[in-house]
């Protein structure tokens, strides 16, 4: 079900270009990006995942300098040199490129996300030596279409964005996952899984929080199956009403 944005990523930073992944909270988003981490070889990528972007610009850049491995300098104009420095050995000596995940961008602080476009700029826009693939909620795009952030929206090549499951990626994730624990069974009915689709909306992070809830109160009852009234019921032992 997330097949065409995974391939759409892994073609973006094998041509060292930048991507925006957006999606609701749960979509699953993440679990797209453990699967590009995968698909890369880290013998030609190097994928550095940062989830702590609230940070102002002297921060981040000593955030991305711990990613790389260098050390952190007093400045943000060192520590923009070192970076530089550092993707430019990478590709040039090693054949090696540097992707950095930005987790919750649509949290940067606009002084940070309006300063990443000149990041970008190696030898005078000649080089693409580092991706970012920025990771949001959907109203990172509104906010990378503002004026002060268009310099790095037209640099940003390819937008992904993660839409909730239909009904029958819903009754597949549940499936999936019940076969990695070990289920050797149909533990939920037709009716109980349409309810939870219906419920969470083809969240997937949502989807395993209705699921789990009804597992458990079914174990509790005593129960072979979850059927609909389960899955109401454990409705009321979540957070999601």
């Amino acid at each position: 079900g997330r097949q065409r944005a995974l391939d759409l990523l892994v073609d973006t930073v094998t041509h060292r270009r930048h991507a925006l992944v957006l999606g609701e909270p749960g979509a699953g988003k993440t679990t797209v990006l453990r699967a590009l981490k995968s698909k890369l070889s880290p013998a030609h990528f190097r994928l550095h995942y940062t989830a702590h972007v609230t940070l102002g610009r002297r921060d981040f850049y000593r955030q991305l300098c711990f990613a790389i491995g260098i050390e952190p300098k007093t400045t943000p104009a060192a520590m923009f040199e070192g970076i530089q420095r550092m993707c430019t050995q990478n590709t040039q000596d090693h054949r090696v490129h540097s992707v950095f995940v930005l987790d919750e961008a649509q949290l940067m602080p606009d002084v940070t996300l309006g300063h990443l476009h000149v990041l970008t700029n190696f030898a005078w826009d000649s080089q693409p030596l580092l991706s970012f693939v920025f990771v949001g909620l959907v109203e990172l795009h509104d906010r990378l279409r503002m004026s002060m952030h268009r310099s790095l929206l037209t640099r940003i090549h390819t937008k992904v964005e993660i839409t909730p499951g239909d009904p029958s990626m819903t009754k597949s994730y549940i499936q999936k996952r019940l076969c990695d624990a070990g289920a050797r069974d149909e533990l939920f009915t037709a009716d109980a899984l349409g309810v939870i689709h219906e419920e969470t909306g083809g969240l997937l992070r949502t989807v395993d929080v209705l699921a789990g809830a009804a597992l458990r109160l079914a174990a509790r009852d005593d129960l072979p199956r979850v059927d609909r009234e389960v899955v109401r019921r454990a409705l009321h032992h979540t957070p999601l009403i």
